[in-house]
């Protein structure tokens, strides 16, 4: 197997404002707002560039998503799949999405992600934040414990 690399990226901050909304449906707050494009901008200046972006299609997952697809390229879609995943289900979803693509940005929810990152890399993480993103490279599959981390970025690590 060719070396892949997987982007693991948390969804930024999501309104609670509005209570008649269903989870699903929650937007970006403010501080999304500002987190999303930051991050972005971040992640372009590491030179990422992932061959396809794979969103939950839960609105602010698809918001944060929309804003990586317009600052790295690639394609961007959405799987129904991700919204509420299992590590093991999204482990899943990786293995047969590594089969068409070397370099992958998943984009969803936690606890989800946290726990696929605790599975998948040599590090563990206590609980990725939102618009939080790791990157890890698989030189073999991707299995548990196979993946070395090869970033962890949040927005928090760069405020003052």
């Amino acid at each position: 197997m060719p070396e892949k690399t997987l982007y693991i990226a948390r969804h930024a901050k999501s309104s609670w404002d509005d209570m008649s909304l269903s989870d699903f449906e929650r937007p970006l707050n403010k501080r999304g707002k500002r987190d999303a494009p930051f991050m972005a901008a971040l992640l372009k200046d590491k030179g990422i560039k992932p061959d396809l972006i794979l969103s939950s299609p839960a609105r602010r997952a698809k918001t944060t998503a929309k804003y990586y697809h317009e600052a790295l390229g690639g394609e961007l879609r959405f799987d129904e799949r991700i919204y509420e995943a299992s590590a093991m289900s999204l482990l899943y979803l990786i293995q047969e999405t590594f089969e068409k693509v070397d370099t992958l940005m998943l984009v969803g929810h936690n606890p989800g992600l946290t726990a696929l990152n605790d599975t998948l890399s040599n590090k563990s993480i206590y609980n990725i934040p939102t618009a939080g993103v790791v990157g890890i490279i698989f030189k073999e599959e991707a299995a548990p414990h196979k993946g070395k981390q090869l970033f962890f970025e949040y927005p928090k690590k760069y405020q003052q």
